[in-house]
């Protein structure tokens, strides 16, 4: 094959990958749904895989925090192997079961909590390991797999099985495999904060300004949020003591700092309801 025909393939191979997660909506939404109640409830999210399952659930849980304004401890990310796993192969991490039960148990899981357990094969005993462990406390269970019928759907109340076939390079699920358990981490967190009050309009209200370009963004969002100008966006931000969501409720209605802190409070943080 010339080097544009093996590119081209891997385009076509890739162009499935949304229609095989299109399949699964249904079996996504629940998911969804029990992690909002966590939220709610004052629990957490794990994501919890081996090899690239688990750098991509780290990945996710990370970009949490800047993203949405959380904890670092709301959504968490387990690998086996340890943080070491994430650029080191460790060997035979992912076949031991204790390991996911000594992780889950390290982070003091609790009934609250929805622990998912990703694994592109659907059989990392790691991951099954923390399944079952994760289910005799009571927490949420749910399984992200990329085979029908997989065998870790069996320890998990709730399973997304995504067909996503065989690799163009024969076993390497970091390709179809792994861009789909990304793309399905990005709906499972960004639905989820969405559902708790994190997001206005399409905006990303919560955002922590932890940077200058953030703290650019974050005004550019009060200005398209409350249709105002730079100038105005900047003066706001400042009188909300850089909180975003303040800032709109402010502006939109006419109040003070306090009022605005108030209103959204009493709306469990959601801007609409604020409104």
């Amino acid at each position: 094959m010339t080097m544009k025909d093996i590119l081209l393939t891997m385009n076509k191979e890739d162009l499935n990958v949304p229609q095989a997660i299109k399949k699964e909506i249904d079996q996504i939404e629940p998911v969804v749904q029990a992690v909002i109640r966590s939220f709610q409830a004052g629990g957490r999210l794990f994501y919890i895989g081996a090899g690239t399952s688990g750098r991509l659930g780290i990945l996710d849980a990370v970009e949490c925090v800047p993203t949405f304004g959380v904890s670092p401890e709301m959504v968490q990310g387990f690998i086996a192997g340890g943080m070491e796993a994430l650029t080191l192969a460790i060997e035979g991490a992912e076949d031991n079961a204790d390991l996911g039960i000594e992780d889950l148990k390290s982070a003091s899981l609790t009934e609250k909590d929805t622990v998912i357990g990703i694994s592109a094969s659907g059989r990392t005993p790691y991951v099954i390991g923390a399944l079952r462990y994760a289910s005799e406390i009571g927490a949420t269970t749910a399984a992200i797999s990329c085979n029908k019928n997989a065998e870790m759907s069996k320890y998990a109340q709730l399973a997304i099985e995504i067909e996503t076939g065989p690799e163009v390079l024969t076993g390497s699920t970091r390709l179809k495999a792994g861009t789909a358990q990304k793309l399905v981490l990005n709906m499972i967190s960004t639905a989820s904060m969405i559902g708790i009050g994190k997001v206005y309009q399409n905006l990303m209200v919560d955002v922590q300004a932890t940077n200058v370009k953030l703290a650019e963004r974050s005004k550019r969002i009060i200005m398209e949020a409350a249709q105002v100008d730079y100038e105005t966006a900047e003066r706001y931000y400042e009188k909300a003591e850089h909180h975003v969501k303040t800032a709109i409720v402010m502006i939109l209605l006419q109040c003070s700092l306090e009022e605005a802190r108030k209103k959204l409070q009493s709306a469990d943080g959601f801007v609409r309801k604020a409104l």
